[in-house]
């Protein structure tokens, strides 16, 4: 099958080639990977992208490195079952979330831009762990050098707002800068010709308890009704986390299979994480490759038409599968 690349793949790897510094091409890489169309007849070109990626962050991470201008670039290792990165303006409480969320250690205060770097944190969801990023405000000074990169590079944007300051603004405010390095969401198609990457996104209306936050969230939900999925929360009160850490997974696409030892039980602690619409033969090789290369056929408890059905490498899978492998 073709790849059917379109002309912006083509300009991107065109930047890559010209590319001086990692960060650069990282970018590029990152802008190729991102336009790319999702089928067969891309995948071994999808799995060179994912390893040239993988190695110019494992090069980052062995030592800084520095922009043109002499700033510092940062990066965050992707951990757990998928990454979601909190964007916003100073103040709207993405360190009071990450806190309340994961328990790391984000500095909190009621000044500007106590966040300067990013902050990673590991949130549970049920039995697996998901990864929240706390960024620097997108006005904090020296942060467009590195920032729409680490953004770039995240599965899902949670964009964060503060409902007891005209939050429907906020957002707009967050979208038109994201624009500007052409990050564009899933669901906002006022700003669809300015950019070159999307990503999958949602607004985390934070303060619910604030004064004047419901005329707010009323406000926030009319502007985006129908396009981005808005959350109201309070991290101060604990209110509506639960609901977010659901929404999170949700928003990930992702969906959790357990394997099985023929003759024995499976271990329901520690599921496999697989992208949604993965089959048999993605949770095999996820266990180790010559599993995938040597895999006749799996049977399946759970979404099947009755326990343990025998099924073929291309069965499509749904969370909660439990799948024992036949090689």
């Amino acid at each position: 099958m073709p790849a059917n690349l379109p002309p912006q793949y083509y300009e991107a790897e065109r930047r890559y080639r010209q590319a001086k510094t990692p960060q650069e091409k990282i970018e590029a890489l990152e802008e190729m990977f991102s336009i790319m169309p999702k089928h067969k007849g891309t995948d071994r070109l999808r799995a060179e992208l994912r390893t040239k990626i993988a190695r110019f962050y494992e090069e980052a991470e062995k030592r800084p490195m520095v922009g043109r201008k002499g700033s510092l670039l940062y990066y965050v290792k992707k951990e757990g079952a998928g990454q979601a990165v909190l964007v916003g303006p100073p103040n709207t409480g993405k360190s009071q979330l990450v806190t309340a969320l994961t328990g790391a250690a984000s500095p909190v205060a009621d000044y500007l831009f106590t966040t300067r770097l990013p902050i990673p944190g590991m949130m549970e969801f049920e039995n697996i762990q998901i990864q929240l990023v706390d960024l620097p405000a997108i006005t904090a000074p020296g942060v467009t050098s590195w920032l729409p990169n680490i953004i770039r590079n995240a599965d899902l944007l949670l964009l964060v707002v503060d409902l007891g300051g005209e939050p429907a603004a906020q957002a707009e405010t967050v979208l038109d800068w994201l624009a500007g390095f052409r990050i564009g969401v899933a669901g906002d198609s006022r700003r669809a010709e300015e950019v070159t990457v999307q990503k999958k996104a949602g607004i985390v209306a934070n303060k619910v308890d604030a004064p004047g936050a419901a005329e707010g969230l009323r406000a926030l939900e009319s502007r985006h009704q129908g396009g981005l999925p808005t959350i109201a929360v309070s991290a101060l009160r604990g209110q509506g986390l639960e609901e977010l850490r659901r929404d999170v997974f949700r928003a990930l696409d992702i969906i959790r299979v357990y394997t099985k030892v023929p003759g024995q039980k499976p271990d329901l602690r520690d599921p496999v994480v697989l992208k949604r619409g993965s089959t048999a033969l993605d949770a095999a090789e996820s266990v180790h490759k010559d599993f995938g290369r040597n895999l006749k056929y799996a049977q399946v408890w759970g979404s099947g038409k009755f326990a343990g059905q025998r099924v073929k490498r291309d069965c499509v899978l749904q969370d909660g599968d439990v799948i024992e492998l036949h090689i």
